[in-house]
């Protein structure tokens, strides 16, 4: 019997919407869809063409998926910047029955840094087949009393697939006594009495049960059906309601009850004595939660409630009476979980940077932050704040955080930099969460080299031999590394007509000066000559002493 209608058939589909402008990337999302069990290698899409990444530029920006809980279904090939299929994809373990299967994946371009955030959809195929949790059901019914049109709750049966793919209709072998519909609302199979039951002239009728799903091709699953026939019990237990709404938060301690059912039956005697039971609608995993008093309906905690988990469960609870055959009553048990504030903000910090240069400008993105928070409504609402009088702030920009420059900075003043990010939900109370960033400043040459001393003067006797060491110049330079190597020279002058190289000379390396030649007083007492030092960077900074005077003396 069919439970669905038209079903639209999924192709697999590529949608990729997003702008590019000629400064970056504005606004935009990649998605995909791809059938799961697909073999790896397969292709999934270009990203880097999607994202408007020549190819000419793959080596330089570095394309990879930034979220590590996918990493092992899927990869960018770094040649031609495709995302393909790395290992076996199974949507029922990543996304259970959910009838969407949406993977939210990061993808990080390096030089220049950017996130891009793509959807992934994983198809159903038909994997699975339907199975019941039970493969044998028994059903009593009372001979003579239970008239035809009469209808008995069948177990539904379970298909781990979804969509057209999951089950699609049921069936029962053709027999004179029963018949088969189906309760659309619920997608709930019902056994229908076609003819009055004679316990004397059959005791037992035997029955299988068909669950077939829509999938091409079909697959099915059977349950075999025994229906006993017993003598009279007439009153079925009866719920004073048929559902049951309750609100509970979560984190409550086990053993709470919950809920105290009540049910009544007109019989007398055991035919009058109800035990309740979970019906065989209640999914195993509520039944890890709640658990159910047999004798006096209560309804209480053995697992642990977890709004971020699940936020809402259903429960079909059966009233059964000890007559023979036993009559069942129905109902339901929704219960909803409130959300209380114990998840703590996540904080996530990406950045491809280990330092930033000193004359970095105003604005420039340091790293991206990421701030979750499980919980929902103003639990999970955060704020993000960075640690004060530090020259960094927090950016926002479409629901996501950047860390950027706020200052100048002057690696000679302060060469690091531990920038503390704390995130808050607006939770009564509150939570918090920390992580520090430690940020490196990395050196320009924007320190020339200072010589120690403005003046030198220095004394020779006349007639010493050349080479002799006449005095020692020295200079210092702020900057680190290359840019405060410093080089040694003198500025080329004239002295009586020559050059002043050939009277001295300077080591370029450690600013010693000696004699070219032998001084004779009588035409020199005093030589009057300018240093110059530079440092190694680029640009290159240098300076000068002007004055260094060297007094030749008699011998």
């Amino acid at each position: 019997m069919d439970i669905r209608g038209f079903c639209q058939c999924w192709k697999w589909q590529v949608v990729c919407s997003f702008l590019l402008c000629s400064w970056g990337w504005v606004s935009g999302q990649l998605r995909y869809s791809i059938v799961e069990e697909s073999e790896a290698g397969t292709l999934v899409g270009n990203v880097a063409q999607d994202l408007g990444i020549k190819r000419a530029e793959l080596s330089q920006r570095r394309i990879h998926l930034r979220s590590e809980k996918y990493q092992r279904y899927f990869s960018v090939n770094q040649a031609n910047g495709g995302l393909v299929v790395k290992d076996r994809i199974d949507r029922e373990s990543l996304c259970g029955s959910s009838p969407s299967c949406l993977l939210q994946i990061e993808v990080v371009a390096e030089n220049p840094v950017e996130l891009f955030t793509l959807e992934i959809e994983i198809l159903d195929i038909n994997d699975n087949s339907p199975s019941f949790i039970s493969n044998d059901h028994n059903i009593e019914i009372t001979e003579a009393f239970t008239t035809p049109g009469a209808q008995f709750e069948l177990e539904i049966a379970q298909d781990l697939d979804v969509g057209v793919n999951g089950v699609s209709q049921y069936t029962l072998n053709t027999n004179p006594y029963f018949s088969l519909i189906v309760r659309m609302e619920r997608s709930s199979p019902q056994l229908i009495l076609e003819k009055v039951l004679d316990r004397e002239e059959k005791q037992e009728h035997h029955l299988i049960l068909t669950a077939i799903d829509g999938g091409e091709p079909a697959r099915s699953g059977t349950c075999r059906i025994t229906i006993v026939v017993l003598d009279i019990n007439d009153n079925p237990p009866v719920f004073n309601q048929s559902v049951y709404k309750i609100s509970i938060r979560e984190n409550l301690p086990l053993n709470t009850v919950i809920l105290t059912l009540n049910a009544t039956d007109q019989d007398d005697g055991a035919n009058g004595e109800i035990q309740y039971i979970f019906g065989s609608h209640t999914s195993e995993s509520a039944k890890a939660i709640f658990d159910l008093n047999q004798h006096s309906g209560d309804i209480f905690l053995i697992g642990t409630v977890d709004f971020e988990d699940m936020n809402f469960h259903e429960l079909a609870i059966r009233a059964v009476d000890k007559g023979l055959p036993k009559l069942i009553g129905n109902c339901l048990v929704q219960v909803e979980i409130e959300d209380v504030n114990d998840n703590p903000p996540e904080i996530s910090f990406l950045s491809t940077k280990t330092n930033i240069p000193e004359n970095a400008q105003m604005g420039t993105v340091v790293g991206f932050i990421s701030v979750t928070d499980k919980d929902s409504g103003k639990n999970g609402e955060v704020k993000l704040n960075v640690s004060p009088k530090i020259p960094f702030k927090i950016r926002l920009n479409k629901n996501r955080y950047s860390l950027v420059t706020d200052g100048n900075l002057d690696r000679e003043e302060t060469p690091q930099y531990t920038i503390e990010l704390t995130a808050s939900d607006l939770g009564s109370p509150p939570l918090y969460s920390k992580t520090s960033v430690t940020l490196e400043v990395s050196d320009i040459n924007d320190n020339a080299p200072v010589f120690t001393q403005s003046t030198y003067n220095a004394f020779i006797k006349e007639n010493s031999d050349p080479g002799t060491l006449l005095c020692t110049v020295s200079a210092t330079d702020l900057d680190e590394g290359v840019n405060s190597d410093l080089v040694y020279s003198i500025v080329e002058s004239q002295i009586d007509g020559s050059s002043v190289s050939s009277f001295v000379y300077i080591h370029s390396n450690d600013g010693n000066i000696y004699a070219q030649r032998s001084f004779d007083y009588e035409q020199i007492q005093v030589l009057q000559i300018t240093i110059k030092v530079e440092d190694s960077g680029s640009p290159q900074l240098s300076s000068t002493v002007p004055r260094i005077y060297l007094h030749s003396g008699y011998e």
